[in-house]
């Protein structure tokens, strides 16, 4: 089976685009020294670390008081993927003074394999550890006997995780549900660790690997780069192919409808901190504070904020938090977070240049602001945050990327073949607009051929590939859903797919539920019926077309629309490949051309005939656009002479 890993080069704003990977040992942490009691803030307790421990009115089992005992423990794979979180709901204190993170985690386990389940395999960073585990139920909670080891896994940045077994009282019964509560902390430093091991100088590991918890900067993306919150996976590494982008996609997909909710609270010393981004959401942190009479300086203080359930969607959970509010451009399309101020009018100019195409195409205005957070090294992205370096440069050098991230803040869809595809083909459309149609049309190229890669040959073996409702890895729902929309835009005309795509986009709430919407709305408003098209590219993965040129005829005739003679050429074309293809077929002399589409199903061969002025030089079958296993244009010379 053949795997790729998509590339940064291609893919700028991908948060899996890291090339060097390495593993590394636990660290040993300390407990934070006691907060004074004269700093201490009064009033309403926000956090609680004990507050779903038993208790005489509610316990159903006195609580476990020593600590979890550390010892290796045999566990196969198969057993560490047999669980999904369907739930999260996440209590957060962050201490940034410290570097430290306490989680009181509620969660929702379903068990995914065939047999009941006797014991819970769950993972952290090794960075943190594993304090109580209790069973949530109507009458209270039951807490849970556990054990812990540290594996070697590059789901986390530090190369390792810390994994605990936990025993149930009875086994969880195939396909059946648990509600459980856990509690964990540690110190969350920036590690490069997993990089470095394997030769990465440091300032480029530091580049791929910044999550930390600081007083200058709080940032944690998740499951690949930060284990912040309980997962349960299989170890992998980046060394090992592409083992870790394939896990993070396939575990986005799965648990992209788990219902998450996060309720935050972050410790600071003298300013306050402003927002708080979860999941690509922003919240303004509020200050709950008594010490008024203090100097700012030194007054400590308590910021809060709390992101109301709302299902996960295709990602990892990711938290930022932002010392000060963003500074927002002319246009008010970008709210930044940066010390570059001398680098947001370049960003203003570039935003307006890129406005009139996905005005054009997406609707009058965007639905949100695009947030960026100035951060060096490899960004990051979920839909309208993006977390990249902020820096003075030219606005047409900025555009082409800010056409994919604001197209985030004009349309999304919680399918990632939408989301991410609409962004992709703004990008594409902007590089059309501004650099020629041959431009485009040699990138998507470049791309395809990275696609062919990675599709099953001929399409005989879907279960290699992915469709694009079910894509979980970036070659699909990035490069291939930016094919399926270009072939769109031929099939029914560029006006109604822009209408379809402004439709959308208004009434998603009602449409975005059902992966078939987009294809309705889009017969609609064309009139024609496209099922076979979205049954071979959409919804199902045949692999791509393999297209040859089987056999060309001309044929001399007296009259051409009455104009003098010409020929008549037929042209017979042959599809070895798993998916239906409809394609130009091009018969030229110079600059003098004619073209007929002709749709070729799977396996199989179709014909057409052209009428042509003058003495036809060659024939072109496709044009570059629609992706193929090997060439995607195909010449032939035509040896023409009178019958």
């Amino acid at each position: 089976m053949k795997k790729i890993v998509v590339s940064s080069v291609l893919y700028p704003l991908s948060a899996l685009a890291v090339v060097l990977f390495v593993t590394s040992i636990a660290v040993t942490q300390t407990p934070p020294p006691p907060t004074p009691k004269e700093t201490q803030p009064h009033g309403k307790v926000l956090f609680k670390r004990d507050q779903d421990s038993p208790g005489p009115e509610k316990a159903t089992k006195p609580a476990e008081s020593k600590p979890a005992e550390k010892t290796a423990v045999e566990i196969a794979d198969a057993e560490r993927a047999a669980l999904a979180f369907t739930a999260y709901d996440l209590d957060v204190h962050l201490t940034p003074a410290q570097s430290r993170l306490a989680v009181h985690a509620g969660f929702t386990l379903k068990n995914l394999s065939t047999q009941p389940l006797p014991r819970l395999i769950l993972q952290i960073s090794s960075a943190l550890q594993w304090e109580t585990f209790g069973i949530r139920t109507p009458a209270g909670i039951t807490s849970l006997p556990f054990t812990t080891q540290i594996i070697d896994t590059d789901a986390d940045h530090t190369g390792k995780a810390t994994e605990a077994v936990v025993t149930l009282p009875q086994p969880l019964p195939a396909g059946a549900t648990l509600d459980l509560t856990t509690f964990y902390t540690g110190e969350v430093s920036q590690s490069g660790e997993r990089l470095e091991r394997i030769g990465a100088p440091a300032d480029q590991a530091s580049r791929a690997d910044w999550d930390q918890i600081t007083q200058e900067r709080i940032a944690l993306r998740g499951f690949g780069n930060i284990l912040w919150y309980p997962v349960a996976a299989a170890p992998v590494f980046l060394g090992d192919g592409a083992s870790l982008f394939h896990s993070v996609g396939q575990t986005k997909l799965q648990q992209s409808p788990a219902l998450v909710r996060l309720r935050l609270t972050v410790e600071y010393s003298g300013d306050a901190p402003d927002a708080a981004f979860f999941c690509g959401r922003r919240e303004q942190l509020k200050v709950v504070n008594e010490n008024a009479g203090l100097p700012v300086a030194e007054s400590p203080g308590v910021a809060v904020a709390e992101f109301p359930e709302r299902p996960l969607g295709f990602r990892t959970m990711s938290l930022f938090v932002t010392d000060r509010a963003g500074t927002v451009t002319d246009d008010s399309l970008i709210s930044a977070v940066t010390n570059h101020y001398d680098a947001l009018p370049s960003y203003s100019a570039a935003a307006a240049k890129v406005q009139p195409l996905l005005k054009d195409w997406l609707g009058d205005g965007p639905l949100t602001t695009l947030y960026i957070l100035d951060q060096d090294g490899q960004p990051f992205e979920d839909d309208a945050l993006l977390v990249a370096p902020v820096h003075a440069a030219k606005a047409d050098v900025l555009a082409p990327s800010l056409a994919h991230s604001l197209s985030h803040a004009w349309f999304g869809s919680s399918h990632v073949w939408l989301d991410e595809g609409v962004a992709e083909f703004m990008s594409l459309l902007w590089l059309e607009q501004t650099q020629g149609r041959e431009t485009a049309v040699t990138q998507l190229q470049e791309r395809a051929r990275t696609l062919a890669l990675a599709e099953p040959a001929n399409g005989r073996n879907p279960q290699e590939g992915q469709s694009l409702v079910q894509a979980s890895d970036e070659v699909y729902y990035r490069i291939k859903s930016v094919a399926v929309l270009g072939m769109l835009r031929t099939l029914v005309g560029e006006e109604t797919l822009k209408r379809t795509l402004r439709s959308y986009r208004d009434d998603k709430t009602s449409l975005d539920s059902d992966p078939k919407e987009f294809q309705r709305v889009l017969e609609r408003y064309a009139k024609r019926d496209l099922n076979w098209f979205f049954d071979d590219w959409v919804y199902h993965d045949r692999g791509l077309p393999d297209l040859s040129i089987a056999n060309v005829t001309p044929r001399a005739i007296d009259q051409v629309a009455g104009k003098g003679p010409g020929w008549l050429v037929a042209v017979e074309v042959r599809n070895d490949g798993g998916a239906v293809a409809d394609i130009p077929v091009t018969v030229r002399s110079g600059t003098l051309t004619a073209t007929e589409r002709l749709r070729i199903p799977a396996r199989s061969s179709a014909s057409t005939r052209i009428v042509f002025e003058g003495t036809p030089e060659e024939v072109v079958v496709n044009d570059g656009t629609i992706p193929e296993v090997a060439a995607s244009i195909h010449t032939r010379q035509i040896v023409s002479h009178q019958q």
